[in-house]
């Protein structure tokens, strides 16, 4: 290599190497900060176009997650309800079949149907305040709802209602139903012990609603921990590795320097020979 006072080749060759070192490093150390080796666009188009495409997948994961949350919620909440109207049905017949008794004193009847009649309106208060989120799957005129499963928002579970209300298919004891006679006895325990059975099986529809929802949950919780972690696969930077790697730049940087500093001094060396 000549020696020129012009072009210093070594210094610019040198000031290249420090460039690309200082490059590097700023990449490195940019993804020690981040804690991402593709964090923006400009690092990796094709990578960073599919780690955008599972995000949004993880975000509208998050809204079936919700609607399968609130789903859940509601049908134990009906459950809940369903289980106290059972219970109160229980009462009912004791008091219905007591009150069938041909021998039973008129002030005792009556006291039998006053606790009947207060039993009776207590499943009227409960199927009314059986509700969650605006939903209530036991009142009159409830309808049911769907939650969504999946991302596209194209399928959803259905979860029917099962109305328990007095006079209902489910609970056939009529909002004025009584045990005043042996005859109002007789035909209110037909109503109760039918209201029983149906209530039961209106119960286990519910068990299997909810079991669904459960499961479908689980699911959606366990694509999305898979989502997350293929896009961290993706974008997430190797720490260990890239913390070797920066003292490894740092120390390349100090020698580029002084590298640097040496090819600097070559004009001043051609300048002694002129002494």
């Amino acid at each position: 290599m000549s020696n020129s006072v012009n072009t210093n080749v070594g210094a610019l060759i040198a000031l290249q190497n420090l460039n690309a070192t200082n490059a590097e490093l700023a990449v490195t150390q940019s993804r020690i900060n981040t804690g991402k080796k593709v964090s923006s666009v400009k690092d990796n188009g094709a990578i960073w176009a599919i780690a955008q495409g599972q995000r949004a997948e993880i975000g509208a994961l998050g809204a079936v997650k919700q609607s399968l949350d609130r789903g859940v919620a509601a049908v134990d909440v009906a459950i809940a309800a369903g289980e106290t109207v059972s219970d109160l049905l229980l009462q009912l017949k004791e008091k219905a079949l007591a009150a069938t008794d041909a021998s039973l004193k008129t002030a005792a009847r009556a006291a039998l149907n006053e606790d009947f009649q207060a039993l009776r309106d207590q499943i009227a208060t409960v199927t009314a305040n059986a509700e969650f989120n605006g939903i209530n799957l036991l009142k009159t005129g409830a309808t049911g709802f769907n939650a969504l499963a999946n991302a596209q928002g194209n399928a959803t579970l259905t979860v029917g209602a099962e109305v328990m209300a007095l006079g209902s298919t489910n609970v056939s004891v009529a909002t004025t139903q009584s045990i005043e006679t042996l005859t109002k006895a007789a035909a209110s325990l037909t109503a109760v012990n039918n209201s029983i059975d149906a209530v039961s099986g209106a119960l286990a529809r519910l068990g299997t609603k909810s079991k669904a929802l459960t499961t479908h949950l689980t699911f959606v919780g366990k694509l999305t921990d898979s989502l997350e972690s293929g896009v961290g696969n993706l974008v997430d930077a190797d720490l260990a590795k890239e913390s070797a790697k920066l003292q490894a730049l740092q120390t390349k940087q100090q020698l580029g320097v002084q590298a640097l500093s040496i090819a600097n001094q070559t004009p001043q060396l051609v300048l002694s020979l002129f002494r």
